[in-house]
């Protein structure tokens, strides 16, 4: 698909968008149309996010949905819901909606609105996430740890590409975070590493392609690579409380 196509394919989405919204989501005061169609960078395959802001709602609501032949995932909120999920997605290392809402086209009638809570996740976007620390980067560094240390005996070659599977994700999270840069699941995690370090994100690629074929050694390598980074193998000491109300009678 060429850049024209692209561009001819996201003014189809945006005009899917405005019906929409219009249709399904009367009374809201304004959206934004995001993701990737809207970058410019989608397929026939691709769908679009919509984050639908209405004055005032009991609850907010995900749903997914077709609209003329577009796949739709709408995220339905109201101001204070909206700035919830945002919080929660800084504080998570995962952007998703930071990132729908910074970078999505406005439309609906209260524009005003709109790009005022567009700037402040845009301002939140630029600042990144906060420094791993507590309880999630312990549990991270075990994670880690734990899943890189079954790589170390000789296993099947379809053990292996189990468990580097799982570190997959665990690894992309901590290179990540560990330098400052927000994480990403799926295919954001390997699109975030290249962004951040090239050369890293090739050698992290063609370790978990040797990993997935049944040769670990030098996922576990840079597995261990990283855990240096923190401190080390981090599993003597982990400790994980169980909530007070985990119990039953009988």
């Amino acid at each position: 698909m060429d850049d024209i196509q692209k561009h001819v394919l996201a003014e189809r989405a945006l005009a899917v968008a405005r019906h929409c919204i219009a249709s399904r989501y009367a009374g809201a005061a304004f959206a934004y149309v995001a993701g990737s169609i809207m970058r410019g960078e989608g397929t026939t395959f691709s769908d679009f996010d919509l984050v639908v802001v209405f004055p005032s709602l009991q609850r907010a609501w995900r749903e997914s949905l077709s609209a003329d032949g577009f796949p739709v995932e709408a995220f339905v909120h109201d101001p204070q819901t909206l700035a919830h999920y945002l919080h929660q997605d800084a504080d998570s290392g995962y952007p998703i909606m930071v990132n729908m809402v910074a970078t999505g086209c406005i439309v609906g009638s209260d524009i005003d609105s709109a790009h005022v809570i567009q700037a402040k996740a845009a301002s939140m976007l630029a600042a990144g996430p906060k420094p791993p620390a507590g309880a999630d980067y312990d549990m991270l560094r075990y994670q880690v740890t734990d899943l890189a240390d079954d790589l170390r005996g000789a296993r099947p070659p379809e053990e292996v590409a189990a468990i580097a599977a799982l570190l997959y994700q665990k690894l992309a999270n901590l290179i990540l975070l560990g330098r400052g840069a927000w994480s990403g699941r799926g295919k954001w995690a390997p699109r975030l590493m290249k962004k951040l370090d090239a050369q890293l994100a090739a050698e992290f690629d063609a370790a978990f392609k040797l990993a997935a074929a049944g040769d670990g050694a030098r996922f576990l390598a840079l597995a261990d690579r990283e855990l240096a980074l923190h401190g080390g193998r981090y599993f003597e000491g982990f400790r994980q409380d169980a909530p007070l109300e985990a119990r039953r009678l009988g």
